[in-house]
């Protein structure tokens, strides 16, 4: 018997039993993880960035905490993280309008990015050009760049020092796979594993990733969350190096931005849908279909570019609207849920991981009020959209 049993032990689990155990050392954690090499792990194969250029505030208070977080991610975690720097890179994010009614958009949004503490700023072709000169801005009616608190960091540290601080402090990481948890009237009673067999606990946390509803479907419970396959391309483009150059969402659904000499490229493909649990296969054809097209138009230098490599990762997709499902589930008060973040996890890990901890050990949100992205909104079909999906 373990006080808190967290399925899923990547960055969004390893943040969770951070937090539990810095809130309350007594408690006795488990953390079920099936891949600790991680090869398949969204937060392995994630871009690595964060951004407060989100469309509504909670996202954005996620962020701002994110980023104070990452920043100063050593003294959070302590010598025992054993990791002193997570390679924080802050070129931005520059999401361009291609309509006058676009421009209007990202001029409201930024208002409300500003009023939180963002630094976002809205420039016209003009600046556009005078800040990116090598950008081809034909048809760009504006871009909303941030300029500070906006970049790409080490996801891989991430992970490593939260879970190096959370076994430090008495947390156990347990190499098996949660298939399905077991349900009395109400409270799930145990977790039951591909290998170990079935484990009770006081509490239970869903950190599944792209899995999450498969361990819902096992107790009769649903979460409209499935696996989404995304290709990312690693692009050498030697008449392009912009290494200051920010992530770049354009207006055609791709995006760019410089990585150790290279650039990281990706995009939604036009058939977008679940994929099986299983399919790592990289999306070839995307390349030479949307991505190169459009790198070629944007800017300057990408005449010659070839792949060099590519991956393909998974999104835990929430259908009902992108955003994050968190907290107590009311179908079963024991069980609390990070998922469906639609890939934007790995930047809120560190916020959510600190709510979820502090719903668990005080019994409601404490430091940011997160009940707008709460599981009782899905139970009711109503949808807190979140329109700034990458």
């Amino acid at each position: 018997m373990t006080d808190v049993l967290i399925a899923g032990g990547a960055v969004m689990g390893a943040s969770v039993a951070f937090w539990l155990k810095r809130l309350d050392p007594t408690l006795s954690v488990t953390v079920i993880e099936p891949d600790p090499g991680y090869a398949t792990s969204s937060t392995a194969l994630s871009a690595a960035g964060i951004r407060s250029q989100f469309t509504n505030a909670v996202n954005i208070e996620i962020s701002r905490f994110g980023i104070d977080f990452i920043r100063d991610f050593a003294r959070y975690t302590g010598p025992e993280g054993g990791v002193p720097d997570l390679g924080l890179r802050e070129n931005g994010y520059l999401f361009l309008a291609s309509t006058e009614t676009g421009a209007a958009t990202l001029e409201s949004l930024a208002e409300l990015q500003r009023s939180l503490g963002a630094g976002t700023e809205v420039l016209d072709p003009a600046g556009l050009g005078a800040r990116f000169p090598w950008m081809s801005l034909d048809g760009i009616s504006a871009g909303s760049f941030g300029p500070r608190d906006e970049g790409f960091f080490d996801n891989m540290g991430l992970l490593a020092g939260l879970k190096n601080a959370a076994r430090a402090a008495g947390a156990v990481w347990l190499r098996d796979r949660v298939t399905a948890f077991e349900r009395g009237d109400g409270p799930i009673t145990a977790a039951l594993l591909e290998q170990g067999g079935r484990r009770e606990a006081q509490v239970f946390v869903n950190c599944a990733g792209p899995r999450c509803a498969a361990l819902m479907r096992s107790v009769g419970l649903n979460l409209p969350v499935e696996p989404r396959k995304r290709t990312v391309f690693v692009v050498d483009a030697p008449k392009a190096r912009h290494p200051d150059a920010p992530l770049i969402v354009d207006p055609t659904g791709i995006w760019f931005r410089p990585e150790h000499g290279q650039w990281l490229a990706a995009t939604v493909p036009a058939t977008d849908g679940p994929c099986a649990e299983d399919d790592f296969d990289p999306d070839h054809a995307l390349w030479e279909d949307a991505v190169w097209p459009a790198l070629y138009t944007r800017a300057e230098g990408f005449a010659e570019a070839r792949v060099t490599r590519m991956w393909a990762g998974h999104y835990a997709f929430n259908t009902l609207d992108q955003n994050a499902i968190l907290g107590r589930n009311p179908q079963a008060p024991n069980l609390y849920h990070a998922n469906g973040f639609s890939g934007h996890g790995l930047q809120q890990a560190p916020a959510v991981g600190r709510g979820i901890a502090e719903q668990i050990v005080h019994g409601d949100w404490v430091t940011l009020d997160l009940s707008s992205l709460g599981v009782q909104r899905v139970l009711d079909g109503q949808p807190f959209a979140e329109a700034a999906i990458v």
